[in-house]
């Protein structure tokens, strides 16, 4: 018998973007968006199409360019909102509007400041408004966990009869525990008599560090479409790891007795890509795609490992796209082992892409005896961002003068968006202080630093170092990353990033007001 399908709800693009400081542009959410299509999730939620130009360009875009999941947009229970979000999915192949509206008690009196007849009836008029649009409409009865179970009840029932094909059931301030979440979902199977003509959806957030375990718990009393964002990117502390809602579910089939369609062996380079994108480190244990989790130190395991890998591995790595050997290239290595090598860790370069790949590597190769595939991942990271950034500025030359007695002093040359050279040097607290300072009286875009961090991709003293910058411009933050064996050039390069990121969605939203 064929266990019953799970549907994978990505809102990566959406509640992700959400986290302070995960802004993206719109290329940037087409290039998500097409990964999650490779990674096979049955939805993408592009964005919130009403919340501003930029979104409804990007969900535009991706309605009209994904083919393999279907594509929602976000809207209010407000006419305005569906209208524009039907607007938006309609180039879609399978478009989705969801429709969400406050129903806790504490939302109704704090946020609307409306009875709950007035909510239910806001609630049931725009479903039907998205009905008119689309077939498939999805509700969220948002802060679900804190509401009424009876008002709960009543609006699911009311909702679905209004012609939603899904009911979404939000934990949106991660406040239940497992047994308390499943025992919700099984109440509404029991008291909302129409339950049988929708699709039960969860949607949690990790403030208690429980989202994936709440997810779970709801799919195994029948919940059968799970929400969540790739490395568990979102508001306040994420939403639930999609990967590991996956793998929880591929792993304890024995349990769950359910399935996914997602190709897991797309989990790590989607993990990487959003990583990359969004300027959000993941954490070394994280669970399936840290860069420890198939790693062993105790002498114990690894003995334990070698001789039979089940051991202390209850995944396969290579089930979601970790690569279980680890080939080393060299200065020596040629054009063809470059493109294998970076075919088999997920990369497909076109000749000019690859031709500047190479030329990178090479550079590359010079500084380093031996560049491994965590240098090859930093190093095409940064030819994106490289490819990403063209059309404003880029780094072009720094050099810095700095000591114990002496004023640090940086020289910076960047070439601008018509290839026109700029040229000036500055002072500062430190040698990054003084490039940033430089590369302001260029660019001139005021903006603060307010966080700076940088970690070594691999061992040694030549280790390529990856830096990581937080700026605010406009009371909104934006992050940058650069990646260098010299951690000045690393910095120069993160903080272009962050300041040429600040200049594309400025100039989007210009245009888009004009």
């Amino acid at each position: 018998m064929e266990a019953e399908k799970v549907l994978i709800f990505d809102t990566t693009l959406r509640d992700g973007e959400q986290a302070a400081g995960a802004a993206m542009t719109v290329n940037e959410k087409i290039e998500i968006a097409e990964q999650l299509e490779k990674l096979k999730v049955d939805i993408i939620e592009a964005g919130f199409a009403a919340s501003s130009p930029g979104d409804f360009q990007a969900v535009s875009a991706i309605a009209a360019q994904i083919r393999g999941s279907s594509v929602a947009s976000l809207a209010r229970a407000n006419p305005d909102d569906v209208d524009r979000a039907a607007e938006a999915v309609r180039g879609a192949e399978s478009p989705r509007i969801h429709v969400f509206l406050s129903t806790s008690d504490i939302h109704l009196m704090h946020g609307l400041r409306r009875n709950r007849e007035e909510v239910m009836d806001m609630a049931v008029e725009m479903v039907r408004r998205a009905k008119g649009y689309v077939d498939d409409v999805e509700f969220s009865p948002m802060d679900a966990t804190r509401t009424n179970p009876e008002y709960l009840y009543t609006m699911l029932e009311a909702t679905i009869a209004a012609g939603a094909t899904t009911v979404n059931i939000p934990d949106t301030v991660g406040y239940s525990i497992p047994e308390e979440f499943a025992g919700l979902i099984r109440n509404i199977f029991e008291n909302v008599p129409n339950i049988h003509k929708a699709r039960v959806s969860v949607h949690c957030h990790n403030d208690l560090g429980l989202a994936v375990a709440n997810s779970l718990a709801a799919v195994a009393v029948g919940a059968r479409q799970v929400e969540g964002c790739i490395n568990g990117l979102g508001e306040r502390a994420g939403n639930a790891s999609l990967e590991e809602v996956v793998m929880g579910i591929r792993t304890r089939g024995d349990i769950l007795g359910v399935s996914t369609g997602v190709d897991t062996k797309h989990l790590y380079n989607s993990s990487r890509l959003v990583s990359d994108i969004t300027g959000f480190a993941v954490q070394p244990n994280k669970a399936i795609v840290g860069v420890n989790a198939f790693r062993h130190a105790s002498g114990i395991h690894q003995d334990a490992v070698i001789k039979e890998r089940t051991t202390f591995e209850i995944m396969d790595a290579t089930e979601v796209g970790w690569q279980s050997n680890a080939i080393v290239l060299g200065k020596l290595s040629g054009r063809a082992g470059l493109r294998s090598r970076l075919e088999e860790l997920g990369y497909n370069l076109q000749k000019e892409e690859l031709d500047n790949a190479f030329k990178a590597f090479k550079e590359l190769a010079d500084k380093k005896r031996e560049v491994t595939d965590r240098d090859l991942e930093a190093l095409m990271a940064e030819e994106r961002r490289t490819v990403a950034d063209s059309g404003t500025f880029r780094l072009d030359h720094v050099q810095v003068s700095s000591g114990d007695t002496s004023m640090p002093t940086a020289t910076v040359q960047l070439v601008g968006p018509d290839e026109e050279i700029f040229r000036d040097a500055a002072t500062g607290a430190g040698p990054v202080d003084a490039v940033c300072n430089a590369i302001n009286r260029i660019v001139q875009k005021p903006c603060r630093l307010v966080e700076y961090s940088v970690k070594s991709i691999t061992e040694g003293l030549d280790a390529v170092g990856d830096v990581s910058i937080r700026v605010e411009s406009n009371e909104k933050t934006y992050v940058g990353r650069g990646a260098s064996t010299d951690i000045i050039v690393a910095s120069a390069r993160a903080y272009m990033n962050a300041l040429n990121r600040i200049m594309a969605i400025e100039n989007n939203q210009s245009t888009d007001n004009t």
